[in-house]
């Protein structure tokens, strides 16, 4: 069993084992991820590093023990607020994410409903089919049932068919801005209307665009309104650990008055220690997150947000200029910011199969379903390496075009194959026994128990086998799908 060390390592051994485990990760600063880190330059990356530093060991959940700390927080709502064109009256508060900031919003819905509307026994929400998963996640977690409208043909929000879901029941709708698969703006005021009309709350999910979107605008694309402008938008989501480039985990969550921001908070009388109060889902929340979102924001200001998105938006301009290049492709909708889509049409060759070739070729490779396509957010460091991306995608397109009886392999069984099976139990199922055996340290050993041993050799778990078999099991479905269609052309 893997101990704390009876004698601790000196800092430097500590930190050259921390070097040597970071060789296992991607090595998203070649540029060949794109997803999941927001980095602009090492200065500002040292800039947060020591800001969060400054306030490592405070615990910010009395905001009046850390009068510093509420200032900073207080700031960073203001900011927020004005970005996304709230009023004065416009509150909200800082989180540890966009899954915090979500389940909040749809807490406080709900602890509404409960004061305002108490015959409401089974509370629902109505969403789009692109909403972000941290909505099911906050329903599954609060007990409410959360019903998903089809897309329209555009891969947008389809309003007729979110109000088609209203009911006496419902206590919340929510849409993007834009929605994380695609990059596409749902028709926030047509939602809204509908928001208004029937008297419910409407929430706007913006973790992804809200501090992007307003910098594409100020660049000069032309954009319906999608933020609080929006009369009928309550509340609005927005992540500073993204394109407000803070550390990690930072967001906002702002609600257009005071009367709904109540409803998220907790508060316990009667506890020995003490009256107990939170403001948000977490306990400890750590001043550093706090302090480095300011500095961030401090530090770049809004010219250099704007620097930082046109260098952005004129990558993404080349990206879809070497797509559009491409006959076999096709962009899914239209993007209004540095998230792109793509597939083949009619996925004539398998997209899946390009993905493989890709990753060959050693990018890491988004894969998504609904349609199958694969995704790209596009970041500063993937600049530089753009040329060799499309380079590379015309020679994966090329194979898979010349070998149509390819397979996919690869993460597509969890990624792409998966993505086509209907019989989702199953999928959820082995998914979950992956995670299962992936935090089972009793089986897998997962860090060797001798300190001398180099930290290079710190996994042995191999998600190979199991991949392996439910990819051959797919395969073989597939097979006899294939099979079964080309049987009933001949009938």
């Amino acid at each position: 069993m893997f101990q704390i060390p009876v004698k601790g390592e000196g800092k430097a051994e500590v930190l050259q084992r921390i070097r040597d485990l970071q060789e296992a990760d991607v090595s998203w600063k070649e540029g060949r991820t794109w997803s999941m880190v927001y980095y602009i330059d090492e200065d500002h990356l040292q800039l947060i590093k020591e800001a969060y530093g400054a306030y490592l060991s405070e615990n910010f959940l009395n905001p009046f023990a850390f009068q510093g700390l509420r200032k900073m927080e207080e700031e960073l709502i203001r900011m927020g607020v004005s970005l996304l064109n709230g009023d004065e009256q416009s509150t909200g508060t800082m989180t540890s994410g966009g899954t915090e900031s979500i389940f909040l919003a749809v807490y406080a819905y709900r602890q509404r409903a409960r004061a305002l509307r108490p015959r409401i026994k089974a509370p629902e929400m109505v969403a789009p089919a692109s909403i972000h998963p941290a909505f099911d996640k906050a329903c599954h977690l609060l007990g409410i049932k959360l019903r998903k409208a089809p897309l329209a043909q555009d891969f947008r929000a389809d309003p007729r068919q979110m109000e088609r879901l209203i009911n006496a029941n419902t206590i919340l709708l929510a849409a993007s801005s834009p929605s994380y698969p695609h990059g596409l703006l749902d028709p926030i005021e047509a939602i809204a209307d509908i928001a208004l009309r029937r008297g419910l709350p409407m929430h706007v999910d913006a973790c992804i665009g809200g501090f992007m979107l307003p910098w594409v605008e100020r660049l000069g694309a032309s954009l319906p309104p999608w933020d609080f402008r929006v009369n009928g938008v309550t509340s609005m989501s927005a992540d500073l650990h993204k394109f407000g480039y803070a550390a990690k985990g930072a967001s906002l969550i702002l609600y257009r008055e005071p009367e709904f921001l109540k409803y998220q908070f907790y508060v316990a009388t009667d506890w020995p220690g003490g009256i107990y109060a939170s403001t948000t889902m977490l306990g400890t929340r750590p001043g550093g997150a706090v302090s480095a979102a300011w500095a961030a924001m401090m530090a770049l200001g809004q010219e250099g947000y704007l620097r930082v998105a046109g260098e952005i938006m004129e990558g993404v301009a080349r990206l879809k200029t070497a797509l559009a290049g491409m006959e076999d492709l096709e962009v899914i909708g239209e993007p209004v910011m540095n998230i792109v889509a793509f597939t083949t049409r009619r996925n004539q060759p398998d997209i899946f199969v390009v993905a493989d070739q890709l990753e060959a070729r050693g990018w890491v490779v988004d894969r998504q379903q609904s349609p199958n396509c694969l995704h790209l957010t596009l970041m500063r460091y993937n600049i530089p390496v753009l040329d060799q991306y499309a380079a590379d995608l015309k020679e994966a397109l090329d194979f898979a075009r010349n070998n149509p009886r390819a397979v996919s392999q690869g993460n597509a069984a969890m990624y792409g194959l998966m993505a086509r099976i209907p019989f989702r139990g199953v999928v959820e199922k082995n998914v979950r026994r992956l995670f299962e055996e992936l935090y089972n340290f009793s089986s897998v050993m997962r860090v060797s128990d001798s300190p001398q041993t180099s930290s290079k050799d710190h996994s042995s778990f191999n998600p190979a086998p199991w991949i392996g078999k439910l990819n051959r099991f797919l395969t073989g479905w597939f097979a006899f799908k294939t099979w079964l269609k080309g049987k009933k052309i001949k009938e």
